[in-house]
């Protein structure tokens, strides 16, 4: 196949580029938690949890003065949920405040329950300027079977795109491969006939 270009991908990026993150979230404070709480757990399970967590606990003060036990009795059954409502009651006390919330990458994994996918997920979704690109699970089987990157390693995934993608397009970049994955690009049965980039994938090609 030929080297694949950007503009292989203009109709992707437009279709989901600017689409919204799947967390119902309405502020950043929500959005930062229910990203920490969607770790290896799905989005829906945590927008179902999400209106009794946050009248429990609306604001950064509040949740820096919840006892473990009461906050793990709403996200206990989340994955890893005793862990997260630690990080959680630990990142509400370093913050503050709503507004004290970071917007940086370097103080953004200063935080505990954050990594680099989630802080790119928070980044994009609040609009801020990409340092990186958004590389869940998702984006880690779809940019392998376009041919995009190699391997599972999510860091090294995220590498290849930072380099294949200019900067002004990370943010659309990873969550346009992320909901191609969901929606398009499945597990086990890959709707080829209707992506939008199966002119230019290894995988599609492969199967014809």
């Amino acid at each position: 196949m030929a080297p694949k270009r950007v503009e292989d991908f203009a109709a992707l990026l437009e279709r989901y580029g600017k689409r919204r993150h799947p967390l119902e979230y309405s502020s950043r404070y929500q959005l930062i938690v229910m990203v920490i709480l969607s770790a290896r757990d799905s989005d829906r399970h945590i927008n179902a949890l999400a209106p009794r967590l946050f009248a429990a606990y609306p604001d950064i003060a509040a949740l820096a003065a919840a006892r473990e036990g009461d906050l793990i009795g709403i996200v206990g059954e989340t994955t890893n949920g005793a862990a997260k409502a630690q990080w959680l009651i630990k990142l509400a006390k370093i913050a503050g405040t709503d507004d004290a919330l970071p917007r940086r990458m370097e103080d953004l994994l200063e935080l505990p329950g954050i990594g680099r996918k989630s802080a790119n997920v928070v980044i994009r979704e609040s609009g801020d300027e990409a340092e990186g690109i958004v590389v869940d699970l998702h984006v880690v089987r779809t940019a392998p079977r376009i041919g995009l990157a190699a391997g599972t390693r999510p860091e090294s995934i995220e590498k290849k795109l930072m380099e294949f993608f200019p900067r002004n397009r990370w943010n659309e970049a990873g969550m346009a491969l992320s909901f191609l994955g969901r929606e398009i690009c499945r597990p086990s049965y890959p709707k080829c006939d209707v992506c939008p980039v199966a002119s230019v994938c290894d995988e599609a090609n492969k199967l014809k």
